[in-house]
């Protein structure tokens, strides 16, 4: 199945783009070749330049907050178990702490690291980052793996407490839905949302031998899909055939 997730909000947004950039970085990261660690750099500039937001921090950390009020008022219930309860709170008191103690913006040193610095503003210029532009990126590119590795975590490091709070604030989201099997009737589902309730993620699986892209529009109020098949030109067009697929509402 292909899992799509499509976000309510602007938060849960940069939330998404953050996790996808730093499972990228990770698998870069433990590869050796120099092309690899040329584009886990480019990545970590992805990273700095979507963890520049100055609401990012605050927010991450209000929602650490929030699901600690949320998960201490389940305390007595029977039905929980409450070696597990302080097993999750322990989690996010450690994101809290981790994340509350990084001063500033997150990475903003990287931003006095000239080596860095002159990289990243050749690395937007289609084939900026050639020798005779950087040689001295082109002689690091040269460096043993283990050293280039080393200096790759240290670079990454800052972003550390930021990349675990918001994986396991996105766990604890997509935990939160309960997944139905619904059936996109001539290639178009619109449901309506409850009243009283604000869902922040929206996630949908389809069987890849189906053939299927989704198209996906919603607001706090209705969500719309629209099933999409791509033709051999590359264009994608609506497809009024019944698509069985699943779908949960996370909260």
């Amino acid at each position: 199945m292909i899992l799509y997730e499509y976000p309510f909000n602007e938060r849960i947004r940069t939330y998404l783009r953050l996790q996808q950039l730093f499972n990228r970085l990770g698998l870069l990261m433990a590869r050796s070749e120099a092309v690899d660690h040329h584009f886990a750099l480019t990545t970590l500039f992805e990273i700095i330049e979507v963890a520049s937001r100055s609401e990012l921090k605050s927010d991450v950390l209000k929602d650490l907050e929030r699901q600690k009020q949320l998960y201490s008022g389940y305390r007595g219930n029977p039905a929980i178990s409450e070696k597990a309860l302080d097993g999750l709170i322990s989690q996010l008191d450690g994101h809290f702490e981790s994340l509350n103690q990084v001063s500033g913006k997150i990475g903003q040193s990287l931003n006095d690291n000239d080596f860095l610095m002159a990289l990243r503003s050749r690395a937007v210029i289609p084939g900026g980052t050639c020798e005779f532009d950087l040689p001295a990126y082109y002689a690091w590119q040269h460096h043993a793996a283990a050293s280039r590795a080393n200096d790759l975590a240290q670079w990454v490091a800052p972003f550390g407490p930021l990349a675990q709070a918001i994986q396991l604030l996105l766990q604890m989201l997509r935990e939160s839905g309960s997944s139905q099997k619904v059936m996109a009737t001539a290639g178009q589902l619109q449901q309506n949302l409850p009243q009283g309730r604000t869902f922040q993620l929206l996630r949908l699986k389809i069987d890849p031998a189906l053939g299927i892209t989704p198209e996906i529009s919603c607001n706090r109020l209705l969500v719309v899909i629209r099933m999409m098949r791509q033709q051999s030109d590359g264009k994608l067009v609506a497809t009024t055939e019944d698509v069985p697929f699943e779908m949960s509402l996370c909260a």
